[in-house]
């Protein structure tokens, strides 16, 4: 390694279409990363190298490149800005040192900012931020800044204030040293006289930083109070702990598709940013020693097999090492999607280990096998909040799909699928419509699945609303033995949620009682698909008598005269449709509840009630009760409100009667269903 410290790791985090994958381009450039910049358009980035990505000019997961900028090594990992790809950014930032919050610069967007803002607060992880597209910006710095502190957790200190040449921004003035600086598009900026008319502004915004920097220290807010400016070097320190200890957040200026203010970016976290070992004192990581290394991603390439991305917390890791008891068939420096082999891997390092199959995203591998004391828990993969119903367009890839949609779910554990007893469908959950069609287009262009998908079946139910008594009888005559089955039953219905019940008061062996079970089951089997096309629940059936033939009963007839009994009863017991409902909590900035409000009311919801949420400052939490076949694209809607942040979490609560127009549809639906079957 060049340095004590070894490899710190930044990861470049924001809102979609704030610029991420443009910065770490540029900071790649600025740093001899690369000798040209591409560019998302041309689609020859170091970032977004997935098929996915490059079809859809977005980041579609993370990507991890590596450079040196004065003789220290650096990985940056760019991470997708959509919300629906959120989890690629939780656990990236896992294992970063520093985050790079790239925003573009607006008083209207503020609001997205707030996710990111709590889970860096929620992890202590430090963080900077970048105001992009300074070259394009339409608003005062200042206000932009204002609207950000207003949502923001930690004190955003502006670190430079920008050198406007008419409507353009032309450089900016560093609020520490005094130096002024003009831009110069792919190259380093210059530097000039500041201009005289900016001396008050200049010195008013570096009192304002300094005082900021004074709520975390004594010894600087005694200098301020003897109306003392401590010398730059001094509060270059005080800056430096205010970032490596999370207490501040400093904003600086730039542009990154122009490269400005992108190494003064760099220089600042050579500085200021904490290094891999003060990151592991962070989370609480007790060394003792063994080779530690967290896995953060996982990759499933063509030519590669599995690569599991890990940052090494401590010791070192060779081709061939055992760590956890799995073998790291091989070790990859990556470049985005380019895969360099090294021969060895040491504290602070990003690096991908090869052939490790059994490992998964979040595990934590060590020499010793056991996981370090203090080792912090990842996070849960995040709630699916949409899903959609996936069939193989040629059956002979539904094995093969079960298997590639279990290589989808390690890459990224917020997606996930399963088989839904209910509708027998194969049910395909995620964050959102956009998420779910990126891991379609993986099946069809990795693994050669073309699928189709639709709107998943709702698991409606039935159950009866009065009591039968009927008869039975089942009776076949073949050459040889026949068939003869006599039942006579009581359906009656049961309170919700008491289920299905049996009972025999057979007396004097008119039904022998080798028979008995058959007759329940055949009730079983009918209740798969009632009168109305659903399963029937909460209702309970009494064998009271019947018949039987020495020589021709036998199970299967009492089976199906139990099933006769069912068919010809069950609709005389005024059958009625169940509809599940779900308990939903929805998390949204207050300024939208009462959006929200009426979001609920149109979906046919009962609110239940809010309060502000505790753990996210503005924010409210909205109870309701709400059919779950209005769920389907409930996130799409609460986002579009939202501007594109609020979320919800849903559970099964209770099945609820449904009448009149709607039921009447669902009905016919599931006839026309069947018939097609």
């Amino acid at each position: 390694m060049t340095d004590a410290t070894g490899t710190r790791c930044a990861a470049i985090v924001g809102p979609y279409l704030s610029g991420k994958t443009t910065l770490l381009e540029s900071l790649l450039f600025a740093s001899d990363g690369v000798d040209r910049k591409g560019t998302i358009k041309d689609g020859n980035t170091v970032g977004d190298s997935s098929p996915e990505s490059r079809s859809r000019q977005m980041s579609t997961e993370v990507s991890a490149a590596s450079s040196k900028y004065l003789d220290e090594k650096w990985t940056f990992i760019d991470c997708p800005g959509s919300i629906e790809l959120w989890q690629e950014t939780v656990n990236a930032l896992m294992v970063a040192d520093i985050a790079i919050i790239v925003y573009e610069p607006s008083t209207e967007r503020a609001l997205s900012l707030v996710p990111l803002f709590k889970i860096l607060n929620d992890y202590n992880i430090p963080h900077v931020l970048f105001l992009n597209k300074m070259d394009a910006i339409n608003e005062p710095v200042l206000a932009v800044l204002q609207a950000l502190k207003e949502v923001a957790v930690h004190p955003l200190v502006l670190r430079q204030i920008p050198i406007r040449d008419g409507d353009d921004i032309a450089g900016y003035v560093d609020l520490v040293n005094g130096r002024a600086y003009k831009y110069r598009p792919g190259d380093a900026s210059e530097l000039i006289d500041m201009p005289a008319a900016m001396q008050d502004e200049f010195d008013a915004a570096r009192t304002e930083m300094v005082e900021a920097l004074s709520d975390f220290d004594d010894t600087l807010l005694e200098q301020l109070i003897e109306d003392r400016m401590p010398p730059k070097e001094e509060i270059y320190g005080y800056l430096t702990s205010g970032v490596r200890e999370g207490n501040i957040v400093p904003v600086f200026i730039g542009a990154a598709e122009l490269d400005h203010g992108v190494r003064r970016l760099l220089k600042a976290l050579r500085h200021e940013a904490p290094d891999g070992a003060m990151t592991a004192a962070r989370l609480g990581i007790d060394k003792t020693g063994d080779t530690i290394a967290q896995v953060f991603k996982s990759y499933h390439t063509q030519h590669s097999g599995k690569i599991s991305l890990a940052r090494i917390w401590s010791g070192s890791v060779s081709e061939g090492a055992m760590l956890s008891g799995h073998r790291v068939g091989s070790l990859l420096s990556l470049m985005g999607g380019q895969q360099n082999k090294v021969t060895r891997a040491t504290a602070g390092d990003v690096v991908g280990f090869g052939r490790m199959e059994d490992v998964q995203t979040g595990d934590v591998l060590t020499e010793s096998g056991e996981i370090p004391a203090g080792m912090p828990t990842p996070p849960e993969p995040l709630t699916p909040v949409y899903s959609l119903a996936i069939t193989p367009r040629n059956r002979n890839d539904e094995v093969k799909l079960t298997g590639s949609l279990q290589r989808i779910h390690q890459e990224d554990p917020s997606v996930s699928f399963q088989q839904n007893d209910d509708t027998h469908e194969l049910v395909l959950q995620g964050q959102g419509e956009i998420h779910l069609q990126i891991a379609l287009e993986k099946l069809a262009g990795r693994y050669k699945i073309a699928t189709g998908s639709s709107r998943p079946n709702v698991p409606y139910k039935e159950t009866i609303q009065k009591s039968v008594s009927q008869h039975g009888r089942f009776k076949r005559q073949t050459g040889g033995h026949g068939m003869f089955g006599d039942v006579h039953v009581d359906i009656q219905p049961r309170p919700r949620g008491e289920g299905f019940e049996f009972a025999n008061k057979i007396v004097g062996g008119s039904v022998p009682k080798q028979f008995i079970p058959a007759v329940e089951n055949g009730v079983k089997e009918f209740s798969v698909r009632g009168p109305l096309g659903f399963p029937v629940v909460d209702f309970g059936v009494t064998l009271t008598d019947g018949q039987f033939h020495a020589v021709d009963s036998n199970e299967m007839s009492f089976k199906l005269a139990a099933r006769v009994a069912m068919t010809e009863g069950m609709p005389k017991c005024a059958p009625v449709l169940l509809e599940p409902i779900s308990r939903i909590e929805i998390d949204v900035p207050s300024e939208f509840t009462n959006k929200v409000h009426g979001l609920i009311s149109g979906r046919r919801g009962q609110i239940l009630g809010f309060s502000g949420n505790e753990n996210w400052r503005g924010w409210d939490i909205v109870k309701a009760n709400m059919p779950t076949s209005e769920l389907h694209d409930l996130i799409i809607e609460l986002r579009s409100l939202s501007m594109g942040i609020a979320t919800y979490r849903a559970e099964f609560d209770h099945l609820q009667e449904l009448t009149g127009r709607l039921a009447d549809q669902v009905i016919e639906a599931r006839k026309e269903s069947a018939a097609a079957e």
